[in-house]
């Protein structure tokens, strides 16, 4: 077919420039290009938004394509086809005519084939005596076959902006995950913290963006969001840096089992060998294994075993939420408490209880649970307890149930903290003997 001559179209419709260039731009096909044509139309889908096409002209090209021979779109076997509106009509689904000719004309506009119109606008083909054809009547394919890269890079940029959307979205989600968890622990951790504001922000920006959201959008979100996430990590860096914090990673991600909290007894092995216990009693003090008890005649009772001893006047009466366990012994029960204290130790019944604080969170138990037992057994019994939990993390599996539980039989005056103290004591000197022998 000699394609060195532009056509015009058949009847009332005008030529425009548009179908000039594209004539001229489809003269310059090399005769040995070839494209495959399947591989160009699924570019031209994921094209579709750049190129300016519907679906439905989507449809007309894919059964336009149907009708040429081969898989590959090339010069030298001639790229027009010329099937019938009755045929196109079937291989669309029974598309109807008038909308049939209206894809048509959105294929030409967008530049994707050309109108090669017979003199009385019929479709057709001459062949030559051997069958081939000679020259063709109906719609050229060459515009795909010159503008193959365009589409092919189109839809690359189109895959990569998807993708890229994608990415920032799922940044997002950690992002805001992230804030959301953080904004809680400061919450729970600092109440003296002004965190409303920061929970206003949060909310702000938590608000679910569109599905149709572009890229610029998603990522000015996550800006914002990534800027609360700093400003909440700042702020609990500074109440750990403050509480002077040397914690060992060892207490990290400890797994908890249940320390039988249901237990009806109370009784516990003591702090010192043999079968001497150790009594909640506050007039029973026990000094280096061996239990004084003041005498009312003022005259201590003496054993063979027992070394003379003062005579110990009474204690002034206690109140309730008075400690219960001295702090040094206390202290050489529960030797991982030292860590969470100011600079590292623990010199003070206040930096005990600054400790429990700490510990407490990292434990898992709530505010709610650990102020219960400060009402009930006050602030200095309360940070033993906690105290106790941290040395048996490992057995129990419910810290704030187990708090609470024990706070309920606190409040029937079923519990004592002696016999909780003197078991990790014995434990502790059980262990410490097991590894000298």
């Amino acid at each position: 077919m000699e394609r060195g001559s532009v056509t015009t179209p058949f009847g009332r419709r005008a030529m425009t420039l548009g179908m000039l260039a594209s004539q001229i731009a489809a003269g310059d096909v090399p005769p040995d290009r070839s494209v495959d044509k399947w591989k160009l139309f699924r570019s031209l889908c994921e094209a579709k938004t750049v190129i300016g096409v519907s679906d439905r002209s989507l449809a007309v090209l894919n059964a336009l394509l149907s009708f040429y021979p081969g898989s590959e779109l090339t010069g030298e076997s001639g790229l027009v086809v010329f099937p019938s509106n009755a045929q196109l009509s079937l291989r669309t689904h029974g598309m109807a005519g008038t909308t049939l000719r209206r894809h048509l004309a959105c294929l030409v506009e967008a530049g994707l084939i050309l109108r090669r119109d017979s003199p009385n606008g019929k479709r057709y083909a001459r062949r030559g005596r051997s069958g081939s054809v000679g020259e063709a009547f109906g719609f050229d394919l060459s515009p795909l076959v010159v503008r193959a890269n365009e589409f092919s890079t189109a839809a690359a940029e189109l895959a990569a902006a998807r993708q890229s959307l994608r990415l920032m979205r799922e940044r997002l989600s950690l992002c805001r995950r992230d804030a959301a968890k953080l904004l809680e622990l400061l919450r729970e951790s600092a109440t003296s913290v002004d965190w409303e504001q920061q929970q206003l922000r949060y909310e702000e920006l938590a608000t679910p963006l569109s599905r149709k959201a572009s890229a610029n959008d998603v990522e000015a979100v996550y800006n914002a969001m990534s800027k609360l996430r700093s400003d909440l990590a700042n702020q609990l860096e500074k109440l750990l840096n403050s509480a002077k914090l040397d914690a060992n990673d060892r207490h990290n991600g400890r797994h908890i089992q249940n320390s039988e909290p249901d237990s009806k007894s109370e009784s516990e092995p003591s702090l010192g060998k043999g079968r001497d216990t150790f009594s909640t009693n506050p007039l029973t003090y026990r000094i280096h294994g061996t239990a004084c008890r003041p005498n009312p005649s003022g005259i201590s009772a003496l054993t063979a075993d027992e070394p003379p001893a003062r005579p110990l006047l009474p204690p002034p009466t206690i109140s309730r939420h008075a400690p219960q366990v001295p702090l040094p012994v206390l202290l050489s029960a529960c030797l991982q408490i030292a860590d969470y204290g100011p600079q590292g130790r623990i010199a003070t019944w206040k930096d005990l209880t600054s400790a429990a604080v700490v510990v407490r969170t990292m434990l898992g138990v709530s505010t709610d649970a650990y102020d219960d037992a400060c009402s009930v057994l006050g602030p200095e019994n309360a940070a033993t307890v906690v105290s106790c939990m941290l040395e048996r993390a490992d057995r129990i599996s419910s810290p704030g149930g187990y708090l609470r539980d024990l706070t309920a039989r606190a409040r029937r005056q079923a519990f004592s903290l002696g016999p909780m103290v003197a078991a990790l004591s014995r434990a502790r000197m059980t262990a410490g003997t097991a590894l000298a022998s």
